[in-house]
């Protein structure tokens, strides 16, 4: 097994030092996940980016929550999966929508089954969706842009989910609480 380092502010590549004690004074600590990426000064600086970006997309906090945690749970991310649990919580989103993206059960409603529906079809098929499916995302009220909003929330989710696998990030403090195991 590879040991991937946990930086902090003092002992980061010079790349990551700045953004790093930006992390600590957002979230008056440095999420592991950040801590991780650190090694890639680009890598730390496109994560956070493409956050921002997402986090200013087309979707409400529910429908934010539905695009991560699909993506989490499809890749059986053990650290994002606990992260977002709380992140929802912080966000206001309801824990019926949580749990049920945890779980695999069904949603609350229709319109947040099918953008999990259509972020699930996005990821297995490679992005190769079929023009039904896109129909049925659209049909639900969904828009076009919304489509293209699913990959920038899937491309960060792929940056956080393969850097937890690699490196085997200890899930933080604050959310051991909401730890997770993908269902066999």
């Amino acid at each position: 097994m590879t040991d991937f380092t946990l930086y902090d502010e003092t002992n980061a590549p010079d790349g990551s030092k700045a953004s790093l004690a930006e992390s600590k004074a957002a979230f008056g600590m440095i999420p592991g996940l950040h801590a991780v990426m650190a090694e890639s000064p680009g890598l730390l600086e496109a994560y956070k980016r493409v956050h921002e970006l997402f986090m200013a997309s087309s979707f409400d906090n529910d429908e934010l929550t539905v695009v991560w945690q699909t993506v989490n749970v499809e890749n059986g991310c053990h650290y994002c999966v606990p992260a977002h649990t709380g992140i929802a919580k912080s966000m206001g989103v309801d824990d019926a929508i949580t749990n049920a993206l945890r779980d695999q059960t069904p949603l609350p409603n229709a319109r947040l089954e099918a953008l999990r529906d259509f972020t699930l079809k996005l990821i297995r098929d490679r992005g190769n969706v079929d023009d039904a499916s896109v129909q049925a995302f659209l049909d639900a009220g969904f828009t076009r842009q919304s489509v293209f909003d699913v990959i920038l929330g899937y491309s960060q989710k792929v940056m956080s989910n393969y850097t937890n696998h690699l490196a085997r990030t200890p899930v933080d403090k604050p959310f051991e609480k909401f730890a997770w195991q993908k269902a066999a």
